[in-house]
């Protein structure tokens, strides 16, 4: 009888614990539950080139040469447009306006870019994310209205050269910034606000070396239909509508230039001219439009083409405007080389003391 009652308590005793033990671990997977549907990354890190992280800091040397080259490049043409008077017109301010904007956005992504390459600083705040993304596609944005804008300044100057000066003023230029502000603003404001909404519960690795709005959105473990719109609306707004004004204003210009020119040279030097300036906006456009989209239309590029295609839509643009239009554009080469005899011609005269005039 005491041998059947010790047996009786300790098999109670053990279900007694192994009861506690069931509700404990039921307890423990739904409280872990419950904080993986309501915990989010406060911190990112950047995986680029996922297949080359071996030789990283070999990617360093050309991302660095393109950011110097874009850094002096773009910031020669400003100094040039700003020193000549007679380059304060309406076409070398649109100039010198676009060099800004693409120091700004290449400078908005590269040192950082450089410093996870060179010294694994990889990780970012979700607030400098957002913060980083927002100052990025606006600035794009920004480029997309002011080649649209160049555009249509050339349009006018050649199509219209009588009404330039009643078109192309002081007051174009006002609402010219106040719808870039506006648009550019509004639109990206949103973008990035819908983004910031998200859940961020799963992995925290960004496939890029900047943040891509779709390349943060993919890492959300709720519902993305709002932002997969809202970039949507983004291309629609600007591709869809810049490239297609673009496109026609370029063609009215080519087809007066090629009316209007006698000689052979002259015809293949507008075609050129205006052929060059579209492969280069419709590589800007078509690259962006497709790095865009790749998360939404679940295209199957691989990671390290996704990331590279993301930085030539940066860089490839910013290092060949001051080119295209700099070195091409003959006011503002003839005007870089007056400067450039003209300080040379000042050290002269700074070395040469009158000691030593009186020695010659």
């Amino acid at each position: 009888m005491v041998r059947w009652l010790k047996t009786l308590t300790c098999e109670a005793g053990t279900w007694d614990r192994t009861s506690v033990q069931t509700t404990r671990g039921e307890a423990g997977a739904m409280l872990d539950a419950s904080l993986g549907n309501n915990f989010s990354h406060n911190t990112f890190v950047f995986r680029g080139f996922p297949e080359l992280q071996k030789h990283r800091r070999l990617l360093a040397l050309p991302f660095s040469a393109s950011y110097l080259s874009v850094l002096l490049g773009n910031s020669l043409v400003v100094y040039v447009i700003r020193s000549v008077e007679s380059l304060h017109s309406p076409m070398y301010l649109l100039i010198c306006a676009l060099c800004i904007v693409d120091i700004l956005m290449v400078t908005a992504i590269v040192p950082k870019m450089l410093l996870s390459l060179l010294f694994d600083r990889d990780e970012i705040s979700l607030a400098g994310c957002l913060t980083q993304m927002f100052f990025t596609h606006f600035l794009s944005s920004l480029e997309s209205t002011l080649l649209l804008a160049m555009a249509l300044d050339r349009y006018v100057a050649i199509c219209q050269p009588l009404r330039y000066t009643e078109i192309i003023g002081s007051s174009m230029f006002v609402k010219l910034l106040l719808f870039t502000l506006v648009r550019s603003g509004s639109i990206m404001a949103t973008l990035v606000g819908l983004a910031g909404s998200l859940q961020f519960c799963g992995s925290n690795t960004i496939q890029h070396y900047y943040c891509d709005h779709m390349a943060l959105v993919s890492l959300a473990c709720d519902s993305t239909d709002k932002s997969n719109a809202a970039g949507l609306a983004v291309i629609v707004c600007f591709v869809g509508v810049d490239i297609p004004l673009i496109f026609l204003s370029y063609m009215k210009i080519l087809s007066v230039v090629l009316k209007a020119a006698v000689a052979d040279e002259d015809r293949w030097k507008a075609f050129h001219t205006c052929g060059t300036h579209l492969i280069v906006m419709m590589c800007f456009y078509l690259v962006g439009s497709v790095t865009f989209l790749s998360h939404n239309l679940n295209l199957p590029i691989p990671t390290d083409v996704n990331t590279f295609m993301g930085l030539m839509y940066i860089l490839f643009p910013a290092t060949v405007n001051p080119v295209i239009y700099g070195v091409r554009t003959k006011e503002i080469r003839s005007s870089f080389f007056r400067i450039f005899k003209h300080r040379k011609k000042m050290i002269k005269t700074v070395k040469v003391s009158p000691a030593g005039k009186q020695q010659a």
